[in-house]
C-alpha cells in the first residue's frame, strides 16, 4: 500500500508541474506583453517600462517561470515603488485590476464553490447510485423504465433550466425557500444549508442522471459474473450478495467519475453560481477573463487543476479500499 501511495504522490507532483508549465506558457508567453495588460490601455511607454521592471518581465522566459515556481512554493516579493510587498506562498501574483493578491481573492471565493460542489456531490451520489441500483435490481419492470426516462430527461436538460424552474416554484410561487444568498457555514450552519439547497438540487438532478446510468450498467455487469452466481448457488442471501459483493464491485467506475466531476466543478460551476448569485470561483474567473486579468485567470485555473489532481488521488485511495488488487498491481 505504501508503494502504491508513493507512486500516486509522485505522479501527482509531475502532473502539477506539467500543468503549471503549460498554463504559464499559454497565459504569460503567448498573449504578447503582460506588462501592457497589467498597466492598462492608457499607460505611456515609460509607465509600461516601470511595470515591466516591477514584475521582472525583462528576464528570460525560463527565469520568469522559475520565479513563478518560487512564488508558488515560497512566496514572492514585489516592488511597489516606495517599498516591497510580500506575497505569501502559494503566490499567484497580484491582480492587474486592484493590485490585490490573487491568493486572497481565491481564498475569499473558494469556500463558496467548495460548499456548492461538495453538497451537490453528496446529493447526486445519493440520487444517482440509489436510482441506478434500484433500476438494476428491477430490470425489465416498470420501475426501470420510469427511472430510465427520468435519467434521459435529466441528461438532456441544461442546469439553468432546472435552476430557473426551482427558483420559480420554491421561491416565487410556494415561498418555501429564500432566494439563495450565500451565508458562511461558520456564521449560521442552518442558513448556509437552506440557501444552498436549491443550487445543490439543480446540480444534483443534472449529475445524478449519468451516475444512475453508470451504476445500473456496472451493477448488471457485476451481477452477471461467476462469483455472484456461485454465491447464489450456495444459498447466500440476496441482500448480502448485493450489498457486500455486487455493489462493491460496481463502485470503482463511480468513484473515478466522481473524482473528475468534483474536481472540475471548481471551475465549471459558472452557470450555477451566476444563476443563483453565488460569489464563487466561477464568477471570479468570468470577471477576470473579461478584464484580461491574467494572474487571476492563472490562479483559478491552477486551483481547479490542483482540485482535479487531489480528487483523483482520493479516488485512487478509495479504489484500493474497494479492491485490494489495485494496491498490489
Amino acid at each position: 500500500m505504501r508503494g502504491y501511495l508513493l507512486r500516486r504522490a509522485i505522479g501527482a507532483v509531475i502532473v502539477l508541474f506539467a500543468l503549471s508549465l503549460v498554463i504559464y506558457a499559454l497565459f504569460y508567453v503567448a498573449p504578447g506583453d503582460p506588462a501592457r495588460l497589467a498597466c492598462g490601455p492608457r499607460c505611456n511607454p515609460e509607465q509600461i517600462r516601470q511595470v515591466r521592471e516591477q514584475l521582472s518581465l525583462g528576464d528570460p522566459v525560463y527565469v520568469q517561470y522559475w520565479h513563478f515556481l518560487q512564488g508558488l512554493a515560497a512566496g514572492h516579493d514585489y516592488s511597489t515603488g516606495t517599498g516591497v510587498l510580500h506575497c505569501d506562498a502559494p503566490c499567484f501574483g497580484l491582480s492587474y485590476q486592484n493590485d490585490q493578491q490573487v491568493t486572497d481573492l481565491i481564498t475569499q471565493r473558494l469556500p463558496v464553490t467548495a460548499s456548492l460542489a461538495l453538497g451537490a456531490m453528496v446529493l447526486w451520489l445519493l440520487l444517482g447510485v440509489g436510482s441506478g441500483l434500484l433500476s438494476a435490481l428491477r430490470r425489465g419492470g416498470t420501475t426501470e423504465r420510469v427511472l430510465t426516462w427520468l435519467t434521459l430527461a435529466g441528461t438532456a436538460t441544461p442546469v439553468f433550466i432546472i435552476g430557473l424552474l426551482l427558483l420559480m416554484l420554491f421561491c416565487a410561487y410556494l415561498g418555501w425557500l429564500p432566494f439563495p444568498s450565500y451565508v458562511a457555514l461558520t456564521e449560521d450552519p442552518e442558513q448556509w444549508a437552506w440557501n444552498l439547497l436549491l443550487p445543490w438540487t439543480a446540480l444534483a438532478l443534472i449529475e445524478s442522471a449519468k451516475y444512475a446510468r453508470l451504476t445500473r450498467s456496472s451493477m448488471l455487469e457485476t451481477l452477471a459474473e461467476d462469483h455472484i452466481r456461485t454465491f447464489r448457488a450456495y444459498g447466500v442471501a440476496e441482500r448480502s450478495i448485493v450489498g457486500r459483493h455486487a455493489l462493491r464491485g460496481a463502485l470503482p467506475p463511480v468513484i473515478a467519475l466522481t473524482a473528475l466531476d468534483l474536481g472540475s466543478m471548481f471551475g465549471n460551476a459558472v452557470l450555477t453560481e451566476t444563476l443563483f448569485g453565488l460569489p464563487g470561483l466561477g464568477q471570479l474567473l468570468v470577471h477576470a477573463t473579461r478584464t484580461v486579468d491574467l494572474p487571476v485567470v492563472v490562479g483559478v485555473v491552477l486551483v481547479t487543476g490542483a482540485a482535479v489532481v487531489i480528487a483523483n488521488i482520493v479516488a485512487d485511495l478509495l479504489y484500493a479500499v474497494a479492491d485490494r488488487r489495485v494496491a498490489l498491481a
